[in-house]
């Protein structure tokens, strides 16, 4: 499968890694140094060169350019791979050991394919996995990078409520997991109002999705992603350049199961529990309104400015719902606000916490994992912007300025515990195609966040 190595391969290719200005390997002989130089190889990045013997390819040299020109971005290995021809390769030299792992999983993740409604073609080059990585975590890593890109690369036509609660009914049975359901109008009864009124107005009824695995007893993680299927902006609709995109407004979910698949799949000892609130944010005579005054889990009221202010209202009565356990770890994941995206652009999702010793640690993860993350900052001066007057939150500030911090502080009034709680407020789409990541539903901080988990709680 693309998402695993191969094992126990016979006559595996070697792959050396060739830096701009640094001598071949040694046992590279003479006639192939005369076809490296003739060839124009000279260890640019990218750069590849395949070495022949007798009709067949002996070794492959790949450029790694200067650490100037690897800094501008990452998986350096993966581009490489999608130029080789039909083979088992090994990484034989010139990686360090510090970034092997990163770079032998960007080769899996390079080898995804969305092919549910075409043919996307086979994959080619396939890897031994390298002596000294964990193979079991790097291919937990790019199974769950996979399933995310699946899921938000699939359209609402197939992935509204419905679809996505099957998903997550099939991670829970991959893994042994319990799983629970409230959906339609037995949220208002379960006390989840948020929920309903945002998706009330969909053919597919609004729901949130639960799922725990792992010991009683065990440090506690809980994930809360956004899962709205599909965002019209309701009735503030908006307008069709805005709304291309938006079958992967329920990123935030995907990528939440993602990382609950690598944490159950490595069998990490904690107890998880993720929470999707699942919604179609339509138009119909029953969609929520403009003006509307809604009531919460927690009893807070909000008004309703804008109705494409939907993720913070879903999440608001999941993350209430989560917080009443306490949970040691409590990390709410969301393609949630356009302004993150002017801000940083779509490579670089901001988080917030309140915990310096959890930013540092979610800092250095993003570093080391090759899964960037800003830090944001919960702007306590800014709280007034929440505050309408008429109810106890405005859903949507006027003015337009700060609005991912808005949003983050919206979401941690529904937090009692904030120690251990996180937001990330990701894109979820790779615009253009990059080494190990094609153009569509994007993987963010999920194996940033692994570590996070692996480092503090196991």
């Amino acid at each position: 499968m693309a998402d695993r190595f191969v094992r126990n391969a016979q006559s595996a290719i070697p792959v050396h890694v060739v830096a701009k200005g640094v001598d071949y390997p040694a046992d590279i002989t003479d006639t192939q140094r005369d076809w490296l130089k003739a060839t124009g190889f000279s260890g640019g990045l990218g750069e590849v060169a395949l070495l022949p013997d007798d009709g067949a390819i002996a070794a492959v040299l790949v450029g790694w350019g200067t650490e100037a020109t690897r800094a501008r971005g990452r998986f350096h290995l993966a581009a490489a791979a999608q130029k080789l021809p039909e083979g088992v390769y090994r990484i034989a030299s010139g990686i360090p050991d510090g970034d092997l792992e990163n770079e032998a999983l960007g080769w899996l993740m390079s080898n995804y394919r969305f092919s549910k409604y075409r043919d996307a073609g086979a994959v080619k080059a396939v890897l031994i996995a390298p002596e000294g990585v964990d193979a079991n975590r790097i291919e937990a890593m790019a199974q769950g990078d996979a399933l995310a890109r699946d899921l938000i690369n699939t359209p609402a036509s197939d992935m509204g409520p419905d679809a996505l609660e099957a998903a997550f009914r099939m991670l829970g049975d991959q893994h042994g997991a319990e799983v629970s359901v409230i959906a339609g109008d037995a949220l208002l009864g379960e006390n989840l109002p948020l929920i309903h009124a945002v998706g009330r107005a969909s053919d597919q009824a609004p729901r949130l999705l639960d799922m725990r695995w792992g010991a009683l007893g065990a440090p506690t993680v809980t994930l809360v992603g956004k899962g709205v299927c599909f965002d019209t902006g309701g009735l503030n609709i908006k307008p069709g350049a805005s709304m291309g995109l938006m079958k992967k407004d329920m990123g935030g979910s995907a990528n939440v199961m993602a990382l609950a698949h690598m944490v159950m799949a490595l069998k990490l000892p904690v107890r998880l529990r993720v929470l999707v609130p699942a919604v179609e944010n339509s138009i119909s005579a029953g969609a929520f309104r403009p003006q509307d005054i809604l009531n919460s889990r927690k009893g807070l009221t909000v008004e309703v400015n804008n109705t494409d202010a939907e993720g913070r209202l879903v999440l608001a009565d999941a993350l209430a719902v989560a917080d009443e356990e306490t949970p040691d770890m409590l990390l709410c994941l969301a393609t949630l606000t356009g302004a993150a995206r002017v801000a940083l652009g779509p490579d670089l999702p901001p988080f917030y916490t309140d915990n310096e010793s959890l930013a540092a640690d979610i800092s250095a993860a993003a570093d080391a994992s090759a899964d960037p993350l800003w830090r944001m900052p919960f702007w306590d001066p800014y709280e007034s912007n929440l505050e309408p007057g008429i109810a106890d939150l405005d859903n949507a500030p006027a003015g337009g300025m700060a609005g991912s911090i808005n949003a983050a502080l919206f979401l941690r009034r529904f937090v009692e515990n904030t120690s251990g709680f996180a937001h990330f407020d990701i894109y979820g789409w790779t615009p253009a195609a990059k080494p190990a990541r094609s153009k569509g539903g994007a993987c963010q901080s999920a194996r940033a966040l692994l570590a996070v988990v692996e480092k503090r709680v196991c």
